[in-house]
């Protein structure tokens, strides 16, 4: 048999694989209209009368004023600190990044505490205009839709921040550069040549922000605003209407989708490049007025989105310590939170490094309507995660049935709930919501290898297994590592899906936080929620120090591009 003919046996196994993969992702959408289906006719009209328009309007309400934050705190802020020079831009730089560790539920958390009547803004306001009545003093009301985008706003702008800093980098440098030369003014350059080069990366970004604020359960719980996600939710648990419910996913997901949708138009074909080996122009210098006003629009963000809850948590948690010790129970959320996150971390990633090997040209006989399916298992990220919960629970009960069915007429015994009891519907759940983002790394890692190695190797007659062993994995590990990593904090904070799909009497991290503060006890979650941020840091560390080493290739802002599909 020829070395081809070998390589083409090898990789089927991988083909199987990812079809199974690309019909399991597919899975949750036949769940949606399964139970959609099965609701009675009165359903819809009640839903479209009372509950739809409502959500519908809260939510693109949010979504627009979200994107709208992100877009300019994002953009201004990484066109600062790439193109201009001016006091603390070295700090505030990596500084920007700190949000990404502030989970929204946690953020909405922290101020609902913070900016309470009772809390330390407004107690300190009243002390300083001596005033002892609460209701002396008006303040704006954080549980509202404008206190709901500040906060997803003020955690979410790195995802454009990011990519777009990123981007300004590589690309806007020379050509702003010959802009000026042809006598066009600084903000005119900015206007007409940085800012349409970086429509990719702004794109990208917000359509990320925009996914995630979709996401979102516990901020727009805590704050009192009424989005899909929290319909759907309600619907389940509230009003044990689970057909409802999955009426309402299916309208949130022609939302998500229309998000995906929206993003490629707005790229409109343009892919990121890289410009060259050639540095970046000098930057500008502010000083006085304008350097002051550079670094404070730089340092609100970080403040609000970061220093604010993170100071908070560790203030409470500090006094919960020392007043009552450690929760007992603590030990056993962390266990079952990191337990979770490692077994679908370790998955993902697995199931990543087969699907983007077998969709290489060069993988035997990869390519083809293979190369579609790494796509197509990144649409999981595009679910929010109330969506898939829904959506998975027929797969899920369909294979514990079969499962209880079988071994009762083998052996007479019963199974029960093996996978919805176990905790296996979780992890089910985060493998297929986060695939996309080992996908991105591993792709992004691949693009980094000459074929050259994988054709001699193939000369040698190394077959397809053992090339992605000894050769691309070793080589690959530092984008595994990074997947990993982002892939295992991302399970951590998950809290929709978690909230949705959990065994009985089973608490992680998230589950607890949400639980406390939608008892009012919020300083009662500080310490699950500081170790929540404290875990999230390290990606945040891990993607500074690869922007410190690697500025035109770092490699987080693979994620957004690739969690919302290519061009």
């Amino acid at each position: 048999m020829t070395v081809r003919g070998e390589a083409r046996l090898a990789v089927r196994p991988l083909a199987a694989l990812s079809a199974t993969v690309a019909v399991l992702v597919l899975a949750p959408v036949g769940g949606l209209v399964f139970f959609a289906a099965r609701g009675s006719g009165d359903l819809w009209p009640h839903l479209f009368a009372n509950v739809l328009p409502a959500a519908l309007r809260t939510t693109l309400a949010l979504l627009l004023g979200v994107g709208v934050v992100v877009a300019v705190v994002g953009v201004g802020a990484a066109w600062l600190v790439a193109m201009c020079r001016f006091p603390g831009r070295r700090w505030l730089e990596w500084a920007l990044l700190l949000p990404l560790s502030i989970p929204t539920y946690i953020g909405a958390y922290a101020y609902l505490d913070v900016l309470h009547p009772v809390g330390p803004v407004q107690t300190g306001l009243r002390a300083i205009f001596g005033l002892t009545d609460p209701r002396a003093l008006w303040f704006p009301e954080i549980r509202s839709l404008p206190g709901a985008i500040l906060v997803l706003g003020a955690v979410l702008y790195p995802y454009v921040y990011l990519p777009t800093r990123a981007l300004f980098l590589m690309e806007s440098a020379s050509m702003v550069d010959a802009a000026r030369s042809l006598g066009a003014s600084r903000w005119r350059a900015f206007l007409r040549v940085a800012m349409p080069l970086s429509r990719p990366a702004v794109a990208a970004g917000v359509s990320l922000a925009l996914l995630e604020t979709l996401n979102d359960i516990g901020a727009s719980s805590f704050l009192g605003v009424n989005t899909l996600t929290v319909s759907i939710y309600t619907t389940w648990t509230a009003r044990s209407s689970i057909e409802g419910a999955a009426q309402i996913a299916l309208v949130m997901l022609v939302v998500a989708s229309a998000l995906i949708l929206l993003e490629r138009r707005a790229r409109h074909g343009k892919r990121f490049a890289a410009g060259g080996d050639a540095p970046p122009s000098a930057r500008v210098p502010l000083s006085g007025v304008a350097g002051a006003g550079a670094a404070a629009f730089c340092a609100l963000p970080v403040f609000v989105g970061f220093a604010v809850p993170a100071s908070y948590l560790v203030v409470q948690a500090w006094r919960r310590v020392s007043v009552f010790g450690l929760p007992e129970e603590l030990g056993r959320w962390i266990a079952n939170t990191v337990l979770l996150a490692s077994i679908a971390t370790g998955i993902a990633v697995a199931i990543a490094l087969v699907l983007v090997y077998a969709a290489r040209p060069l993988a035997g006989n990869g390519g083809g309507w293979r190369a579609a399916v790494p796509r197509i298992a990144s649409l999981g990220y595009a679910m929010p995660g109330t969506v898939l919960a829904v959506g998975l629970l027929v797969p899920v009960a369909a294979l514990d049935n079969l499962v209880d069915d079988a071994m009762r007429s083998l052996f007479g015994l019963s199974t029960g709930l093996l996978l919805s009891g176990s905790g296996a519907a979780v992890i089910f759940a985060y493998v297929l919501r986060f695939l996309a983002i080992p996908i991105g790394t591993i792709e992004a890692g691949f693009a980094k290898i000459d074929p050259a190695i994988e054709l001699s190797a193939r000369s040698l007659g190394a077959g397809a297994r053992r090339i992605l062993l000894r050769i691309h994995a070793p080589l690959l590990r530092p984008a595994i590592l990074a997947g990993a990593l982002l892939v295992f904090v991302d399970c951590m904070k998950e809290l929709p899906a978690t909230l949705l799909l959990r065994p009985f009497d089973f608490e992680t991290l998230a589950t607890f936080i949400y639980a406390e503060a939608a008892r009012g006890t919020y300083e009662d979650g500080a310490i699950a929620a500081l170790a929540i941020v404290a875990v999230s840091l390290l990606p945040v560390a891990v993607v500074g120090l690869s922007g410190r080493r690697e500025q035109s290739a770092p490699a987080f802002p693979v994620q957004p591009a690739v969690a919302v599909g290519p061009a």
